[in-house]
């Protein structure tokens, strides 16, 4: 039986398509506003592959306190409009949320968050998770 790393033309291929990755770091959200939900994503984008996964974190002061949504994939887009660049992110996962007691259990929730940024990471988006929704909030690069 042959396995794909017997064929250097797959391994070569798989390869190509992640020249280019890299690791992008920021914050979607008022940073200034207290109690206001902020995103934190770490994201590898892979932009030959027009894709993007990493994690994300919501932290608020209110109760839940903090999300961690650790398996986050989507989608990357680069717009050129004359001398600028533009990227459209969108982003979607899941993440467990426990019942408050006395109740027992947990249950599935979803996140999903897009985004419009300049090669910096710099620009605007939103994100929702469960019945939240945040919506046209500054997107800024941790780099």
């Amino acid at each position: 039986m042959e396995t794909i790393a017997n064929h250097p033309e797959t391994e070569t291929k798989h390869a190509s398509t992640l020249i280019g990755a890299y690791l992008v770091n920021g914050i979607v959200g008022n940073t200034g506003m207290p109690g206001a939900p902020i995103m934190h994503f770490s994201l590898i984008v892979v932009p030959p592959a027009n894709s993007v996964s990493g994690t994300v974190e919501i932290t608020q002061a209110i109760i839940p306190g903090q999300i961690v949504i650790p398996n986050v994939t989507g989608s990357i887009h680069e717009l050129v409009i004359g001398p600028d660049v533009t990227y459209v992110v969108a982003l979607e996962g899941v993440y467990y949320q426990s019942l408050t007691p006395p109740a027992i259990g947990t249950f599935q929730l979803k996140f999903k968050a897009h985004m419009v940024v300049d090669r910096d990471w710099n620009g605007k988006g939103g994100f929702s998770y469960g019945t939240h929704k945040v919506e046209n909030v500054p997107v800024r690069s941790l780099e």
